[in-house]
C-alpha cells in the first residue's frame, strides 16, 4: 500500500487498537505467568493492574518490573506488523498506556505510586521508539518494485518484444510511488 493517499477508515483504527491491547495484555499474561507465577502461589489480575505490585522492594516486584519491560518490546514488535507506520505508532502506543491507566483506576484507584509511573513511562518510550525504529528499517525503507520494471523496460533491445505484463504494478502506482519518495528524500 502506498501511504501518499491515506483513506481514513475509523473501522481499522479502533480494530488495530482493540488487537493491540488485546495483543499486550496476553503477551504480560504471559511473561507474568513465567517470571512472577513461578514466585507467588497465585495469580491474579493484582500483578496486572495494581500499582502496588510494581515495586522495587520485592523480587517479585522485580519480576512484575521486568514483564512490563519485556511486554513493552514485544508491544513495539506487534505495532510492526499491525500499523507499520512510524509515523503512527506514538498515537498507537500512548493510547495503549492511556487504557491500560483507565483500566488501572477503574481496578485499585489512581496509581500513586512512583514505581508504577517510572515503569509505564518507559514502558510507553519503549514500545514507541522501538516500534517506530522497526517500522522504518523493517517497512518504510523497503525497495519499491518501480525500478526493477522500468530496467526491464529500458534492457528490451527489440521494441517488438516488448510485453505489457513485465509492468509489476499499474501504472497510477507507479507515479505515486515516485511522487512519494520525491516527497520524503
Amino acid at each position: 500500500m502506498f501511504y501518499g493517499a491515506v483513506v481514513w477508515d475509523p473501522w481499522l483504527i479502533v480494530a488495530q487498537i482493540v488487537f493491540l491491547q488485546c495483543l499486550y495484555y496476553l503477551t504480560l499474561g504471559l511473561f507474568l505467568l513465567l517470571l512472577v507465577g513461578t514466585r507467588v502461589s497465585r495469580m491474579s489480575l493484582v500483578y496486572f493492574f495494581d500499582f502496588a505490585a510494581v515495586s522495587t522492594s520485592t523480587v517479585t516486584g522485580w519480576s512484575v518490573i521486568a514483564s512490563f519491560m519485556l511486554t513493552a518490546v514485544a508491544g513495539a514488535g506487534y505495532m510492526l506488523y499491525l500499523i507499520e507506520r512510524a509515523k503512527k505508532c506514538l498515537d498507537y502506543s500512548a493510547t495503549l498506556f492511556i487504557n491500560h491507566l483507565l483500566i488501572c483506576i477503574i481496578y485499585g484507584g489512581w496509581p500513586s505510586s512512583i514505581t508504577w509511573w517510572v515503569v509505564n513511562g518507559t514502558g510507553l518510550a519503549v514500545m514507541d521508539l522501538l516500534g517506530e525504529y522497526l517500522c522504518i528499517k523493517l517497512v518504510e525503507q523497503r525497495e519499491i518494485p518501480i525500478a526493477r520494471c522500468l530496467t526491464n523496460w529500458r534492457n528490451t533491445a527489440d521494441k517488438n518484444r516488448f510485453h505489457w505484463s513485465i509492468w509489476a504494478i499499474p501504472l497510477d502506482d507507479a507515479l505515486d510511488a515516485i511522487l512519494y519518495q520525491i516527497r520524503i528524500g
